[in-house]
């Protein structure tokens, strides 16, 4: 399903974020949104998720013929839209494999098998080359910043969203973790061709993960798009031919 953003304005407070965005992202597609900190870019990915801190004043979005507006961040995730957090918290008495065992039942239902998931879980930390002994313990709790990154990855892995947003998902990686990760989120992209949304300062992370549109936001609107060159574009000269 295709996410289309039109005319959005956002505030928190009273000071306006987002101002009169627009984007569109069908699936199979790689988005990449650039641009200084503070003008409105994880904003964008709360938002589409569902926290309720943020006051929309004007516009819309979409995903498929959703009105994701009226829906609950519960109702959106079930429509298979995923938000990899910048920062992801801590959840204390909430092993992983209870969360993940918890949030698969719901997703599939009677369809759910216990011992695929088992086996899938297994798997899926082999691919992330992470110690199975975070399987049993809390959410993030007392790993590194690395360690959150991947669990966000995992976590793509083990419910396949249909629409993925990475919020500096590469922060806190090392190199060899920053290529499994970008190897894993191609490999699944590969195979599912899901939407992408993607938010970075660096083009280290766009060494794995390829996209196909490239946007510069400043001032908490799209002022540019193109396709992986208006990155090294960036790169040589910075945003200040954008403010």
């Amino acid at each position: 399903m295709e996410l289309n953003i039109k005319n959005l304005s956002v505030n928190i407070g009273d000071k306006e974020i987002l101002k009169d965005f627009n984007l569109n992202i069908k699936p199979g597609e790689i988005h990449v949104l650039m641009g200084p900190n503070g003008v409105g870019k994880s904003t964008l990915t709360k938002v589409i998720m569902g926290d309720n801190h943020y006051t929309i004043t004007s516009g819309s979005i979409t995903y498929g013929d959703k009105d994701l507006l009226k829906l609950s961040v519960s109702e959106r995730a079930q429509l298979g839209i995923f938000l990899g957090m910048q920062l992801p918290p801590e959840i204390e008495g909430v092993t992983n494999a209870d969360f993940m065992h918890t949030a698969l039942r719901e997703k599939e239902k009677d369809n759910f098998k216990l011992f695929p998931f088992i086996k899938r879980m297994d798997l899926v930390y082999d691919e992330l080359k992470m110690n199975k002994e975070m399987i049993h313990r809390g959410v993030n709790v007392g790993f590194s910043g690395g360690e959150r990154k991947k669990n966000e990855i995992m976590q793509i892995l083990m419910l396949e969203p249909s629409f993925i947003m990475l919020d500096e998902i590469d922060s806190g990686l090392d190199v060899d973790a920053l290529k499994i990760v970008g190897d894993e989120v191609m490999k699944y992209y590969d195979e599912k061709k899901p939407g992408i949304l993607l938010i970075t300062h660096y083009d280290r992370l766009l060494d794995y993960i390829k996209p196909t549109h490239v946007h510069v936001v400043v001032n908490g609107k799209v002022v540019k798009s193109g396709d992986y060159s208006l990155v090294k574009e960036i790169e040589e000269n910075g945003y200040k031919d954008y403010e």
